[in-house]
């Protein structure tokens, strides 16, 4: 999973700039809206708003925000309606690439997916031909500073974790989709702070893209900066070096 604990860690570096941007409230509202449509508007029997909102504070959006969004996902209050979606292509080297949507027009959507994917060298392809080399998995992080590492690992195993990875200032846990909630709430209560939580795509295999790191980097950062775009995942593989050169630039 070491291509995702990398992708990760330039994510979550780059969320700061898309928060300056505008763009993240945006994305956490309209999840707000859409776990409040599909599961109810109350966060202790609706796992995934309650997770929606946990990024949302994490974030500090203000309280009206979350309170707003999630009446218009239940109805209370009138606004736009959203559809999820996932969309499919590949990139340099052959990488696939997911993006998951929430749009309220589906044609002006793909028009601009497209656009991102020919502009920088990739394509989109037919529903299933990269998904498949995707795990969905739960996946939250914890401060590694002051822990002992094996002895960490060995409780957050305990708690339910089905993996866990040491990723230079944290530690990476993944669970089953289903243990999500279950994992962080064991993994709360033994006194750990649980960062970046989410549900998201762990790819089965990864394909080397040193040599078009740049290019491959600007495909994704596009395609994340479309207003629709609410997550994009690649099942790329690139060394230190590489990652330590993307992070200076």
């Amino acid at each position: 999973m070491s291509g995702h604990n990398k992708w990760s860690t330039i994510k979550h570096k780059k969320a700061a700039t898309d928060a300056k941007r505008g763009r993240i409230y945006t994305r956490l509202v309209k999840e707000i809206i859409l776990a409040a449509k599909g599961g109810g508007g109350d966060p202790e029997t609706n796992p995934r708003l309650r997770t929606a909102i946990n990024s949302a504070k994490a974030e500090n959006m203000p309280k009206d925000n979350i309170e707003r969004a999630i009446k218009r996902g239940t109805g209370e209050i009138e606004g736009a309606t959203y559809e999820e979606l996932t969309y499919e292509g590949y990139g340099h080297n052959g990488v696939g690439i997911v993006v998951d949507v929430m749009t309220d027009n589906k044609n002006r959507t793909v028009a601009e997916l497209r656009h991102c994917f020919s502009k920088y060298g990739g394509n989109l392809a037919e529903t299933g031909a990269v998904s498949w080399n995707f795990e969905q998995k739960g996946f939250f992080q914890v401060p590694s500073a002051g822990l002992e590492e094996d002895e960490f690992m060995m409780q957050a195993l305990e708690a339910g974790a089905q993996d866990v990875e040491l990723n230079e200032d944290y530690f990476d846990i993944y669970t089953a989709p289903g243990d999500f909630h279950t994992v962080i709430a064991a993994v709360e209560k033994l006194g750990f702070p649980v960062e970046n939580p989410e549900l998201t795509r762990v790819p089965k295999n990864t394909i080397n893209a040193d040599d078009v790191a740049s290019k491959l980097f600007k495909l994704i950062d596009m395609l994340e900066d479309l207003d629709d775009t609410q997550k994009v995942y690649a099942n790329f593989e690139i060394s230190d070096e590489i990652l330590e050169q993307l992070n200076k630039e």
